[in-house]
């Protein structure tokens, strides 16, 4: 099944130049969601996954079928003051700026394998806070998954030491 082909492209989104990576109608497409989701979960299912973490938002929407798959629990990342309970929080940087994101503080127990997954792999600010945030609760990382990958930015430098997968690359 090409997964690439059910990816729409939205030109000049959010901003003229950017060509987005849409992948909802590949998440509208039964048998490719669940195809993508199953690729990904084959890639991991050797590795003893006991947490798939997921960053806001569409982290979600790939971290909490691969869990199911992988029979692992699913803990979101989430932004400033939507986590009820008690929190872990980094801030990070952006191009302009900063953006921070937080865990709940008894999300991950101490060496607990970790599967990161996210939609997309652009600059990897997103994902190494992510994983910083894995790693300061005392989670073992074991891999970083993606379901698309923009290599033409470098994302994978950010992230380099960890082990890294994604099903499209652009």
């Amino acid at each position: 099944m090409d997964l690439k082909s059910m990816i729409r492209e939205i030109p000049d989104f959010p901003k003229e130049g950017i060509g987005f990576k849409d992948i909802t109608t590949l998440l509208q497409d039964g048998k490719g969601f669940k195809e993508a989701i199953k690729r990904m979960a084959d890639y991991c299912r050797d590795k003893n996954i006991d947490i798939v973490v997921g960053p806001e938002a569409r982290g979600f929407l790939i971290g909490a079928p691969l869990a199911y798959e992988l029979g692992a629990g699913f803990v979101p990342v989430r932004k400033p003051g939507k986590l009820p309970g008690e929190t872990v929080e980094i801030t990070y940087e952006l191009e302009y700026g900063t953006d921070s994101l937080q865990i709940h503080k008894d999300a991950i127990k101490p060496g607990q394998r970790v599967l990161v997954a996210d939609d997309l792999l652009a600059t990897g600010g997103t994902v190494k806070a992510t994983v910083d945030l894995v790693k300061e609760l005392g989670g073992e990382v074991v891999a970083i998954g993606f379901l698309i990958e923009l290599t033409f930015l470098n994302g994978r430098e950010k992230l380099e030491g960890n082990e890294i997968f994604s099903l499209i690359e652009y």
